[in-house]
């Protein structure tokens, strides 16, 4: 995608100045030519040598207001130097000052642009009183000319500081377009990546945590029947494919729980996160707290979904994360002294035209799915508090053995 900052409008400013300065240097040609005077055989070179020196400074023009290198102060300067001594063989070349000034005002900081017009438009105004005396017209038109310049020269400076922002703006739209685009699919792998461990661990590796330990049963009844080297060697072999299978639902967990746990991992969520923001993040859960991974793995979602919609719509100062475990059940607690929203989603978090009911509608599926309870409490201006409540009997039902 390619973003310019310079419009179509100042495009046609540009072309038009141009044409503007060739016509008023053709004028001066022809009426050399018309008037057929001694001065005509230097007038007619020095106004194509003029030219030349114009086009020659394309360059210089796209740089816009930056600072001027030497090359651009040589070719403005030699451009001035041709424009007054054409000024002084011919009258109508006082004309040219009115495209001058905008390249004065183009290149120049704003008040020495602003003067050296006047100068120039000074200099037009004494050269046509020489030529053929002062008179009204001869004062008053160079003056209107050099006033229109710089009205026009302030509204194009303002309309080209609007297109870079404007272009800023697009390219970190763009760019967070980019992000946003990559973080999506990032949480929809990791979605699925979760979910494939919820369902082996549900699933096959239920079924072969219930294979080894009717095996192992029938193996102990009866030891030495016939056949019994064939139970034991089924059951070496389902303990053999439920410890593949365990392997498989870690390397689908995120890394960080594999690595350290849950309490480290939500410890890291903290510190790095958000670092370099006003927001701080305390994360108080115990080294020694011990869950299934599907579980670990859903709360360091939920946490970070959580902390995701604090950062983007609470304007909190500070957060806690923390997850208790006792004997009936574990509770994953987040909350904020942010500003709150109201749950018809009228007001606070709601205000910049954001929402986070997809936030919590995900996490309220996610909850669903592991048959806990989620409670949400806020109000506008006394911050949120999202806490999430499985029992330890659910827990150790899913658990295999």
């Amino acid at each position: 995608m390619t973003i310019t900052a310079l419009p179509a409008a100042s495009l046609g400013l540009r072309t038009g100045l141009h044409i503007f300065f060739t016509s008023l240097v053709a004028l001066v040609v022809i009426r050399a030519i018309v008037t057929a005077s001694p001065s005509s055989i230097v007038v007619i070179p020095l106004a194509a040598v003029l030219l030349a020196t114009y086009g020659l400074g394309g360059r210089v023009l796209r740089r816009g207001r930056a600072r001027l290198r030497a090359s651009g102060v040589l070719w403005l300067l030699a451009l001035t130097v041709e424009w007054l001594l054409l000024l002084l063989l011919m009258p109508e070349a006082a004309y040219l000052v009115f495209p001058l000034s905008f390249i004065l005002l183009h290149l120049l900081p704003d008040w020495w642009g602003i003067l050296t017009v006047l100068g120039a438009t000074g200099l037009s105004i004494g050269a046509l009183g020489l030529h053929s005396g002062f008179s009204q017209g001869g004062i008053v038109g160079p003056l209107v000319g050099a006033g229109v310049a710089i009205v026009i020269s302030l509204g194009y400076r303002s309309q080209a500081a609007q297109s870079v922002e404007r272009e800023r703006l697009m390219r970190e739209l763009v760019a967070t377009r980019g992000q946003l685009a990559a973080t999506e699919h990032e949480s929809g792998v990791l979605a699925e990546r979760a979910r494939l461990a919820r369902e082996i661990h549900d699933t096959v590796a239920q079924g072969l945590s219930s294979i080894q330990m009717l095996l192992h049963a029938a193996e102990r009844a009866d030891p030495e029947r016939a056949g019994s080297e064939h139970i034991r060697l089924a059951r070496e072999t389902a303990a053999a494919s439920l410890a593949d299978t365990r392997r498989f639902i870690r390397e689908l967990a995120p890394a960080a729980l594999v690595d350290q746990g849950i309490g480290p991992a939500l410890r890291r969520l903290a510190e790095t996160q958000w670092e370099g923001g006003s927001l701080r993040v305390k994360a108080q859960v115990a080294d020694s707290l011990e869950l299934p991974m599907y579980l670990q793995t859903a709360f360091l979602r939920i946490a970070q979904g959580a902390m995701a919609n604090v950062v983007q719509h609470a304007r909190a100062a500070t957060a806690i994360i923390s997850i208790k475990q006792d004997e009936d059940s574990v509770q994953l607690r987040i909350s904020d002294n942010g500003c709150g929203f109201d749950r018809d989603g009228s007001t606070a978090r709601r205000e910049a035209g954001t929402s986070d009911s997809f936030g919590l509608t995900a996490t309220r599926e996610r909850v669903d799915q592991l048959g806990g309870e989620l409670v949400i409490l806020s109000s506008p201006g006394a911050g949120t508090v999202l806490t999430v409540t499985l029992a330890t009997a659910a827990l150790a039902a899913g658990q295999p053995e």
